[in-house]
C-alpha cells in the first residue's frame, strides 16, 4: 500500500473516531457546554488537560527548535513543565472551589466589577487568539505535507474538522475527544522515537539514549553531536550561548503564562471537587511528562541523522551529491517535503553537491571556500516546524509509521485548537453576552450564541494561520506572555491579596496587556503585519529582551500597577475581603468539597 493511502487511512479513522466522540457527548446544556456537567474523573481530565495543552508547539515544533538550537531552546521544557506545578498549588482548587464556569466570571466577581470582567475578556481573546494562529500553522503544515495539498487548503480541512466537533460537543464533546487524541498524539510521538533510539544507540528508551552511547561510533550521543555541528561551524549544541537575562525571563513567561492560560485553566472547572482539582494537575504532569522527557532525545537524534544525511562520509569527506539525493531512496522524504515549500536546497556553485554548514560563521565559510564547497549554505531552507512530522522518513522507518505521525501530529493541533476556541466562545457568550449585554437570554439562547462565537473565532483563527508570525513555537510564546502580564497576575492577586480593588485590578490588567502587546507588535509588526516592525527579536528595544520573553517582564509591570493603584484607592468592600477568605480556606466549600 502507497504510503498516501496510508496517511489517509490513519488520518480518516483517527477524524471519524473524533467526530463520533463528539455526537455521543453532544453537550445539551451550558453547563455541559462550559464545564462538562463538572463530573469529569481526575485521570480522565488529566488526560484532557494533556492533549488541550500539548498543542502543535509541542508535538510539531518544540523539537525542532531543540535541534537546531541546542540546550538555549531547552526553555520551552523549562517553562512549559513548571507551569503546571504553579497551576497546581497556587491556582486550580481555589478557582475551582469558586465555583463558576469561565476565568472572566472570577476575575469580575472577585473585584466586584463589570469593566474588570470585559477586561479580562479582552485578554482572554487577545491571549487565545494568538494561540490559536499557532495551531492552525501546525494543522495547515500536517495537511499540506501529508494529504499533498497546499498549506491553505491544509488550513481550511483542519478548521472543517474543528468545526464538526467543537462546535456541537462544547466541553463535554471535547473533553473526551480529546483523550482520544491525547492517545493518538502520544503513541504517535514515542514510537518512532523509541525505533530511532534502538537505531542510534540500542536503548529503547529515548530519554535514556539520548545520555548512551551511538552505536556506530562508540562515542557518547551528545559529544557525538557536540563534535558534528562544531565542526559544520554551528555552536556546540549542549553548551550554553543566548542571553543569560533574556533566557530567565522567556523560562519565567512560559511558567507564568501557562498557568494563566484561560483554556487550561477552563479544565478544572470540569471536575467535581477541590481535591479533584488538584489530582486533575497532578496527572495532568504525568501525562505532559511521557512527551517532555521524549522531546529532547527527539531533536538530537534528529540533528544528528539530518548531519550524516549531508554529510554522509563524515565532516571530513565532501558533501552529499545531487545525483546520489535523486537516486537514493532515504532521500526521497526530501523531495516530498520540498513540494510544501517548507524544504528547499540548491546547488549555488553548480559542483553537483549540497553543501550544508553554518555560512554566517566566517572561518567555516574560509574552510569551505578552500576545500571547493563555496561559501554559502545550499540547504536553503528547514523550516523547524516539519522536523518532527518528517522524523520517521528520515530515519526510514515504515509507512504506517509514518501515517501514524501524521494522525498524531493533527490531533495536537486540532485538540488545543478545540479548547481555546471553547475559551473564546465562552468569554463571548458566557461573560458578554449573557454576563453584560442580554442577561435575561434563555440557556437555549445562550447556547446557540456559543456556537456561533465558536464558528466565527473559527472563521478568524483560520485567516490569521495563513500568515503566522513565527514557527507554531514561537507564536504560541507570544501567547503565553499576553496570558501572563494580563490574566495571571490578577488571578493571583484575586485569590490571595485582600486589598487589591478593582481599580487596581483594572489598572495592572490593561498595563499589562498594553505594554506587552506593543512590544510585541514593534518586533513582530502591527497586527503581525509583516514589515511593520521597527526592531527585531535578534537587535530588540530594550537590551537583550527578546518579545517572547517580554511576558514576564509585564506581569510585573501588571503587579505593580494593581499594588500602587489599590493601595491609592478605597479598599474592597467587607463582603469581598470575606469572599477571599473563604476561596482560600477549605472549611465552607461545600459541593466543591463534597462533589454535589
Amino acid at each position: 500500500m502507497d504510503q498516501f493511502t496510508l496517511n489517509w487511512i490513519f488520518i480518516g479513522a483517527s477524524f471519524a473516531l473524533y467526530i463520533g466522540i463528539a455526537i455521543w457527548a453532544r453537550a445539551g446544556s451550558t453547563s455541559e457546554f462550559y464545564a462538562a456537567g463538572r463530573g469529569v474523573h481526575p485521570v480522565v481530565n488529566g488526560m484532557a488537560t494533556g492533549a488541550d495543552w500539548m498543542s502543535a508547539a509541542s508535538f510539531i515544533s518544540m523539537a525542532g527548535l531543540i535541534a537546531f538550537t541546542g540546550y538555549d531552546n531547552s526553555t520551552f521544557l523549562m517553562g512549559w513543565t513548571g507551569g503546571y506545578v504553579l497551576l497546581a498549588l497556587m491556582l486550580a482548587p481555589y478557582l475551582r472551589k469558586f465555583g463558576k464556569f469561565t476565568v472572566s466570571e472570577f476575575i469580575g466577581d472577585r473585584f466586584y466589577s463589570p469593566t474588570a470582567r470585559m477586561v479580562a475578556v479582552i485578554c482572554l481573546i487577545v491571549a487565545s487568539t494568538t494561540y490559536v494562529i499557532g495551531q492552525m500553522t501546525g494543522v495547515g503544515v500536517a495537511f499540506g505535507r501529508f494529504l499533498e495539498v497546499d498549506n491553505t487548503t491544509g488550513l481550511l480541512i483542519g478548521a472543517c474538522v474543528v468545526f464538526a466537533y467543537a462546535v456541537f460537543g462544547g466541553m463535554k464533546g471535547v473533553t473526551y475527544t480529546q483523550v482520544a487524541q491525547y492517545c493518538v498524539l502520544i503513541i504517535a510521538y514515542t514510537i518512532p522515537a523509541i525505533f530511532i533510539s534502538l537505531q542510534l544507540t540500542g536503548n529503547p528508551i529515548p530519554a535514556l539514549g539520548l545520555f548512551g552511547e551511538h552505536v556506530a561510533s562508540g562515542e557518547s550521543l551528545l559529544v557525538k553531536l557536540d563534535q558534528i555541528v562544531a565542526e559544520l561551524g554551528f555552536n556546540e549544541y549542549t553548551a550554553h550561548h543566548s542571553d543569560t537575562l533574556n533566557m530567565v525571563l522567556f523560562t519565567l513567561s512560559l511558567m507564568i503564562g501557562t498557568a494563566g492560560l484561560p483554556h487550561v485553566i477552563m479544565r478544572f472547572f470540569t471536575v467535581p471537587t477541590v481535591a479533584a482539582a488538584r489530582w486533575s494537575a497532578g496527572w495532568t504532569l504525568v501525562f505532559i511528562a511521557l512527551l517532555y522527557l521524549t522531546a529532547p532525545a527527539v531533536g538530537a537524534m534528529a540533528r544528528l541523522n539530518i548531519s550524516d544525511m549531508m554529510w554522509p562520509n563524515g565532516t571530513s569527506s565532501e558533501p552529499v551529491s545531487v545525483e546520489t539525493m535523486e537516486a537514493e531512496g532515504r532521500y526521497e522524504w526530501m523531495a516530498t517535503w520540498q513540494k510544501t515549500g517548507l524544504l528547499n536546497w540548491e546547488d549555488k556553485n553548480g559542483d553537483g553537491k549540497i553543501a550544508y554548514f553554518n555560512d554566517k560563521n566566517a572561518d567555516k565559510v574560509a574552510e569551505m571556500e578552500a576545500a571547493g564547497w563555496g561559501s554559502e549554505n545550499e540547504l536553503t531552507k528547514f523550516n523547524r516546524d516539519i522536523l518532527v512530522l518528517a522524523n520517521p522518513e528520515i530515519a526510514n522507518l515504515p509507512g504506517w509509521v509514518i501515517a501514524l505521525v501524521a494522525a498524531g501530529g493533527l490531533a495536537a493541533a486540532l485538540s488545543t485548537a478545540a479548547g481555546l476556541l471553547l475559551a473564546i466562545s465562552s468569554a463571548v457568550s458566557h461573560d458578554l453576552l449573557k454576563g453584560q449585554l442580554t442577561p435575561n437570554m434563555s440557556e437555549s439562547g445562550e447556547l446557540m450564541s456559543a456556537r456561533i462565537a465558536m464558528a466565527v473565532a473559527i472563521c478568524v483563527a483560520t485567516y490569521l494561520g495563513l500568515n503566522p508570525p513565527g514557527f507554531a513555537a514561537q507564536t504560541v510564546a507570544l501567547a503565553f506572555g499576553l496570558a501572563a502580564a494580563s490574566i495571571f497576575p490578577a488571578l493571583m492577586m484575586g485569590i490571595f491579596s485582600k486589598r487589591i480593588n478593582n481599580t487596581g485590578a483594572v489598572a495592572g490588567m490593561l498595563v499589562g496587556l498594553g505594554v506587552t502587546l506593543v512590544y510585541i507588535f514593534l518586533h513582530k509588526g502591527w497586527f503581525f503585519i509583516p514589515g511593520t516592525n521597527s526592531f527585531s527579536d535578534a537587535d530588540p528595544l530594550l537590551g537583550t529582551i527578546k518579545s517572547t520573553s517580554f511576558g514576564a517582564v509585564g506581569a510585573m509591570l501588571n503587579f505593580a500597577t494593581a499594588f500602587i493603584v489599590s493601595n491609592a484607592t478605597k479598599a474592597p468592600p467587607q463582603e469581598i475581603v470575606d469572599l477571599v477568605e473563604s476561596v482560600r480556606v477549605p472549611k465552607g466549600a461545600g459541593a466543591a468539597v463534597e462533589g454535589h
